[in-house]
């Protein structure tokens, strides 16, 4: 027995349908591909920069280094200078630096502020020039032969002039 005959149309039919379903398959495949690739792409990226941003340190709070009262008498009138000075140092290191050179340090800002006069120290720029000096002034090396001192800034904490 022989297999009926299938006309020629009939089987070309049947195999285009087929044909049609592969290609939707496979753009559907292609689709998905496409976007697991480009999903897991980001997640990587993101990932990334989350770790990153984790790498980076907080900055570190600021040291402060109070000094013991400063009492001065100014130059011309007979009026004198009371003040309390906080240095801020980045760090512990620093201000035990500071700390073991500590009468070096008065002394040059017991000299410093003895020979300011009283009008010099009366508006808020006059103070800022003021704690920009005594900056200075501390920064210098202590040693002869020593490096600068890192002091980030001089904060008045008292300031009376009688």
């Amino acid at each position: 027995m022989a297999a009926p005959a299938v006309p020629v149309e009939a089987a070309e039919a049947e195999d285009a349908v087929p044909a049609k379903k592969s290609k939707k398959t496979r753009l559907v495949v292609a689709g998905l591909l496409v976007i697991l690739i480009g999903g897991g792409a980001g997640a990587w990226f993101f990932m990334q920069g989350g770790a990153v941003a984790k790498e980076v340190e907080a900055p570190k709070a600021p040291t402060y280094l109070p000094l013991e009262t400063f009492t001065v008498n100014l130059q011309g009138n007979e009026q004198y200078l009371q003040t309390d000075i906080t240095l801020q140092v980045p760090d512990a290191a620093q201000a035990d630096i500071l700390k073991s050179h500590m009468p070096r340090v008065r002394s040059r800002l017991l000299t410093l502020l003895s020979a300011r006069q009283a009008d010099e120290l009366s508006t808020a720029a006059d103070k800022k020039k003021l704690a920009q000096d005594i900056l200075a002034q501390v920064r210098q090396p202590l040693d002869p032969a020593g490096k600068p001192q890192k002091v980030d800034d001089v904060l008045f904490t008292t300031f009376v002039i009688q």
